[in-house]
């Protein structure tokens, strides 16, 4: 009981002097101590609280599957993704779909399509709606992984998780999220009805480009921790509280075409704002998840 009062006595204090996430890097580290990784853990964690940067890539990689849960076969594992890696590229540019000129998202999109097998029989046809879905997403990771092996095999991945995992809820995020909007301000929800603006909203953006384009880069990582560790409905959440921020600009507007332009291009410098807002809007509505088996290490 004194050590848990301890504990959550730190807390209250790192937050006052601005080191929010002290307890929880500390306790994240605890996790990447197990060997093997428990991925049920860690995806409770990403849940839970916000990644540290400097545990982000890994993280991301084992719960995506890019790298096992046993520490020994890292190295290897991803000796193996760098020659698979090499190997398509050498393949592309031998049948001349690529060269050292295709700009890096272009020979990720190639790279994917001959892996899936949807590689076009020339690179002049015109790319179809989900090539144009993976260069979004691709160009928002190239902007946060360096090493261009990890990003192809992150991106990859990703697109994998939300075409298979996610491939159901996609489609019921938009009525889920005219549900939450009601919840949390009715009259705003009106006002698009009679605008005729509900059902053209960007929701290609939000829901299926996950906010690639629309968020920067240090508040889109936050997101896609909460989608790569399980949860697409956070997504919801984040256009909710697009909305509430921006509620007096949105009741100003009186054409569903002036609505869906500024939600398109909305200022950047609330996004880190509105993205905690989305969370703890997610917390309030879904709860805060918890693992199967609480462990005592949690505890504020």
């Amino acid at each position: 009981m004194a050590e848990d009062s301890q504990r959550n006595f730190r807390s209250v204090y790192y937050e006052k002097v601005g080191f929010r996430g002290v307890e929880e890097k500390k306790s994240l580290e605890i996790l990447l101590k197990d060997d093997p990784l428990d991925i049920e853990k860690l995806c409770t964690f990403s849940q839970r609280f916000p990644l540290p940067s400097m545990y982000r890539g890994l993280v991301w990689k084992v719960i995506l599957g890019i790298l096992p849960p046993h520490y020994e076969s890292h190295a290897q594992v991803m000796m193996y993704r760098k020659e698979q890696y090499t190997d398509v590229l050498h393949a592309l540019k031998v049948i001349r779909f690529v060269s050292d000129s295709t700009p890096q998202v272009d020979i990720y999109l190639r790279m994917y399509q001959l892996e899936s097998g949807k590689l076009p029989r020339s690179p002049s046809f015109p790319l179809e709606p989900e090539d144009e879905l993976f260069l979004a997403i691709a160009r928002a990771m190239e902007e946060m992984v360096e090493d261009n092996v990890d990003c192809y095999w992150l991106i990859s991945c990703f697109m994998n998780q939300l075409n298979t995992k996610f491939r159901d809820s996609l489609p019921q995020l938009p009525k889920a999220f005219e549900q939450y909007l009601n919840l949390e301000d009715s009259r705003l929800l009106n006002h698009m009805k009679t605008c005729s603006a509900v059902t053209r909203l960007p929701y290609d953006l939000w829901f299926e480009k996950c906010f690639a384009g629309c968020l920067p880069e240090s508040s889109l990582q936050r997101v896609w921790d909460k989608v790569i560790s399980g949860s697409c409905k956070i997504l919801v959440f984040v256009a909710v509280e697009i909305l509430l921020t921006f509620k007096i600009k949105i009741m100003a507007l009186d054409n569903a075409e002036k609505i869906t332009k500024f939600l398109e291009n909305i200022p950047q410098d609330s996004s880190d704002a509105i993205v905690s807002k989305a969370i703890d809007l997610w917390h309030k509505h879904c709860g805060t998840p918890v693992h199967s088996m609480q462990f005592r290490r949690f505890t504020w």
